[in-house]
């Protein structure tokens, strides 16, 4: 039997194979031809070799020094773009929104549902119903405000009850901010020690530690390989179903009490929208629960972690807390803080969002991806590239705050102690994704920080070092603390 045949036609069966993903690669990196430059990726690992895997916003901020507000790089095989800086954000999230509005497709996180991870016509009905809904339903009226005002009293009484000792304020903080949001979905207020709150704080803390963690960048570089050596997929979706299951129970039971001329929250709006719409398309069972998902997880993490960042930031500088109090004796005495106040507060007003600069809550942003190829600033970015618009680059913008890597209230203030706005003050992003909640936060915020300077004075626990590090995931906290609230007289 003559071997050369059978030899020869595996030969050309690999020659054949290799022509053809010549040319799969080669078309595949033409279509990337004209992205901008970046560092040199590695084979295999591309640029996770540079990053920071603590910081890795860091070294994305550090990396535009080298290579432009716009540059390139590789996780692993995938290549991101990423933006930097206040000029090149905006106009790629304002004067660019349609082209940048997309979301990718993460291997753990998005199932093109919700408001947050999904695309398309499903994203823009979603967003429109709920920012249309969460005004209806008095998000930045007076019966919002109420409820924040309560559920700052009753903050207030519980911290009240540490009687100035030292106590841990995070899940505490977690679970007024949620109580906000809550109000809005169920009609509903947990007590600070519901065992079921509480469960559904811990796993979205778990979640959130484990999507913004080193081995999530691996993940989503390798997303088939990580997922078998590693359990970050096993524990955030055990995690999503546990979250999942608890929104659909609470809709299926307001189902049966449904009445349409009488919509008691969002659920209640979204299930009557159901009944009008065709429930096959988009409002749908399964959106209902990532969009619920969504809103709790969003509404009670940035707010909560915003307010933790600015008690220690207080602590660790109580000139500027004392300052803050002097402006709430003179305007708000001891009557109760009101909205309106913040007009009259420009210190105040100032402290809070020099706290949301400073705090760097979402450092990288939610990651976008283009709609459409885009002719962006020289480069051709295709369909689909993944994008960073780094969120950080624009709040420690030298250009635009001049002591950027300082706590310096004095950023939002003029001459005079005037409050000025600052058009790089940038934490709920921009565009067509901004957050959705934004007023509702900033009225949260006012109303709490407020409430809490007027009562207490914020002090670190006996012999304790304040570190401004931070603890790094989905979003940014402060490293596990403790406080101690010495009540004040009013």
């Amino acid at each position: 039997m003559n071997i050369s045949d059978p030899i020869m036609l595996v030969l050309s069966i690999i020659l054949c194979l290799v022509v053809a993903l010549f040319f799969f690669y080669g078309w595949k990196r033409n279509a990337y031809h004209n992205l901008p430059p970046g560092p040199r990726p590695l084979p295999i690992i591309g640029n996770l070799h540079i990053l920071d895997g603590k910081k890795p916003y860091q070294t994305l901020h550090q990396l535009s020094e080298k290579y432009g507000p716009v540059y390139t790089i590789h996780l692993g095989e995938k290549k991101v773009v990423v933006i930097c800086g206040y000029d090149a954000v905006k106009d790629a999230l304002v004067n660019h929104a349609d082209e940048f509005s997309g979301r990718p497709k993460e291997p753990v996180i998005a199932k093109g549902l919700g408001i947050f991870f999904s695309n398309g016509e499903q994203w823009r009905l979603t967003r429109r119903f709920t920012l249309s809904t969460l005004r209806d339903f008095g998000m930045g009226k007076e019966a919002i405000e109420n409820k924040i005002s309560e559920e700052s009293r009753l903050l207030v009484e519980r911290f009240r009850s540490y009687k100035g000792e030292s106590f841990d304020n995070t899940m505490i903080l977690n679970a007024a901010t949620a109580n906000i949001i809550t109000s809005f979905l169920l009609s509903h207020r947990f007590d600070y020690e519901d065992p079921t709150l509480l469960r559904l704080l811990k796993i979205l803390q778990e979640n959130i530690r484990l999507l913004g963690g080193s081995k999530a960048m691996l993940y989503y570089a390798y997303p088939t390989m990580m997922r078998w050596c590693s359990d970050i997929e096993q524990t955030t979706t055990r995690n999503f179903a546990e979250m999942h299951a608890f929104v659909r129970e609470t809709f299926t039971n307001q189902k049966k009490e449904l009445d349409a001329n009488d919509q008691r929250n969002l659920i209640d709006a979204f299930l009557v929208k159901q009944q009008e719409e065709n429930p096959n398309l988009y409002f749908t069972n399964d959106n209902l629960t990532a969009l619920v998902s969504d809103l709790f997880a969003a509404g009670m993490e940035t707010t909560s972690t915003t307010l933790r960042w600015g008690l220690l930031l207080l602590m660790k500088y109580p000139e500027i807390q004392r300052k803050v109090q002097s402006e709430i004796e003179k305007v708000i005495g001891s009557a109760e803080p009101q909205a309106t106040h913040r007009k009259e507060m420009p210190y105040t007003d100032a402290v809070i969002h020099e706290i949301q600069r400073f705090g760097n809550i979402v450092p990288g942003n939610l990651p976008h991806a283009t709609t459409q190829d885009v002719n962006f600033r020289g480069y051709v970015l295709p369909k689909d590239t993944q994008v960073i618009p780094l969120l950080t680059s624009v709040l420690y913008d030298k250009d635009h705050f001049v002591k950027a890597d300082e706590f310096y209230p004095e950023h939002f203030l003029d001459s005079r102690g005037n409050f000025v706005r600052k058009e790089a003050f940038m934490p709920f992003s921009a565009g067509k994704r901004s957050c959705v909640g934004e007023n509702l936060a900033k009225m949260e915020l006012f109303l709490f920080f407020t409430r809490l300077l007027q009562n207490f004075t914020f002090k670190a626990s006996p012999g304790a070092t304040l570190d401004l590090n931070p603890v790094v995931g989905l979003t940014i906290g402060p490293l596990p603390h403790k406080i101690c609230a010495v009540p004040r007289e009013t």
